[in-house]
């Protein structure tokens, strides 16, 4: 069940009204919610709620028996952790690693025949099971209480929202969510329907149209002069943004309306004046994920330069394969980790923290500048992370500068136009939390101007919406 489809538009209201209405006391509406995320997550494959059940039993246990066993708490730790690495890796990774070992035999003379299994890739592992790593990892920290709450946590790991593609969040913030009364707000509810309007605007009507045009492109990239690779290149970075972006925003809206709250995933990244601010504004809780649980039990930035660069490669890296099974994913986060030790070295990678030509309306020289620089940087790792292999992403680059000429592009011009119209929205609200979050002043403060706007944000997605496509980040 996807959030752009018509049975979402069925499902989220009709849970809506049996949380606010029929269930009053807080356990029944998260059992609920727990029903409601099976139901959801079973319209893709009902034999993958086993994993997530499994996944979320082994937590909860865990968590019980850390404080359990204090003197084994350590122990308990760990094994869940190992647990439910091992069973993501086993799924997403047990033939790309085997084919890998089984090509470098083959590259040194040694003939060896792997087998491979057909695994079906569970929608969303990467994300709860993160998120059920946070958990564990957190109460072995002692940041939080193990919860006896069985319910609630099947609801923390489960929440449809956020289920399979994030946002990735902390036991420390969504758990206590559920584990306390939950009130209507009637002013969080609607900005919920604002968001997932600005959300299905991003997907279907940015994302799904450039699809179209760079789907046609990367297909089959030796037959387009390099101006039209450079406008698929351009293209794929806005569809995985909206179509990202676009699922964080739904997923936040949707949370709202069930008076829950989700951390913000992405700040307007493509308005960043360097490497190191776009990875702050891009996928944040999956940034703040490695931050906090690989790069500084690394040791962080306090241990020197050269291990500070270290630590930055190895959560790249990790990054990367976390993405999934293919070596460019892996090129990709070796990329940008080099992009981020040149900020490092020169000191420079905490340099813009906050909102860029911030009380004006234009950006200075330097900004637009910088930002045109840094989305350069940031499309040339989106052609290596959107080919198919390492090798395609070279030629593809090669032949969009050796075989470049200025031709008016057969394909990719309507999706322009809505690209054109996200930036300016975005450049326009880039202090907001959102693209549709109006102050309420000025021509906004008329009731009739914002709903005119949200009408008509409405019926452009519905009838210009392009070709529908699953959710990129599905896949990991």
């Amino acid at each position: 069940m996807s959030f752009n489809s018509f049975e979402y538009l069925l499902f989220l209201p009709a849970v809506f009204l049996l949380h606010w209405f029929v269930f009053k006391q807080r356990g029944n509406r998260n059992m609920l919610i727990v029903v409601a995320s099976y139901m959801f997550y079973a319209a893709w494959d009902w034999r993958c709620l086993l994993l997530v059940s499994f996944t979320s039993l082994c937590s909860y246990f865990s968590g019980l028996l850390i404080e359990r066993w204090s003197r084994w708490s350590r122990a308990v730790s760990v094994s869940n952790i190992v647990l439910n690495l091992a069973v993501l890796c086993f799924f997403k990774y047990f033939n790309f690693f085997g084919e890998s070992f089984s090509l470098l035999l083959n590259g040194v003379g040694l003939r060896v025949d792997w087998v491979t299994l057909d695994i079906i890739l569970p929608v969303g592992i990467s994300f709860y099971t993160f998120q059920a790593l946070s958990y564990t990892i957190d109460v072995s920290a002692g940041k939080i209480k193990a919860t006896r709450d069985i319910v609630a946590f099947l609801a923390y790991i489960s929440f449809f929202p956020q289920l399979v593609a994030g946002p990735i969040e902390r036991a420390t913030n969504l758990l206590p969510q559920f584990l306390k009364n939950r009130t209507f707000d009637y002013a969080r509810a609607v900005d919920g329907m604002r968001l997932i309007l600005w959300g299905l605007f991003k997907k279907m009507l940015v994302a799904d149209n450039c699809a179209m045009a760079v789907n046609a492109v990367f297909a089959d990239h030796e037959s387009y002069d390099g101006s039209m690779l450079l406008l698929g290149a351009v293209l794929f970075a806005f569809q995985i943004y909206g179509d990202f972006s676009g699922y964080s925003d739904i997923a936040v809206g949707s949370a709202r309306l069930l008076g829950v709250e989700l951390m913000q995933n992405f700040k307007y990244p493509y308005f960043s004046r360097d490497i190191a601010e776009f990875w702050r504004r891009w996928h944040i809780s999956l940034t703040t994920w490695f931050r906090d649980y690989v790069y500084i039990p690394l040791g962080g930035s306090r241990c020197g330069r050269w291990l500070t660069i270290r630590n930055t490669f190895v959560i790249f890296l990790v990054s990367g394969l976390w993405h999934g099974a293919n070596w460019t994913y892996v090129c990709w986060g070796f990329y940008n980790a080099l992009l981020f030790a040149v900020l490092l070295l020169a000191g420079k990678n905490r340099r813009y923290t906050d909102t860029v030509a911030e009380g004006r309306f234009l950006p200075s020289p330097r900004e637009f500048f910088e930002m045109l620089a840094t989305f350069a940087l940031v499309v040339i790792g989106w052609v290596i992370f959107r080919a198919e292999t390492i090798g395609e992403a070279y030629d593809y680059m090669r032949r969009m500068v050796t075989d470049f000429n200025m031709t008016v592009p057969p394909l990719g011009l309507k999706a322009l136009l809505y690209v054109t119209v996200l930036l300016a929205v975005e450049w326009l609200q880039r202090g907001k939390e959102h693209g549709l979050q109006f102050s309420g002043d000025g021509l906004f403060a008329c009731r009739a101007v914002r709903w005119g706007v949200y009408y008509l944000l409405f019926m452009l997605t519905l009838l210009l919406a392009g070709v529908e496509t699953d959710f990129i980040y599905f896949q990991f």
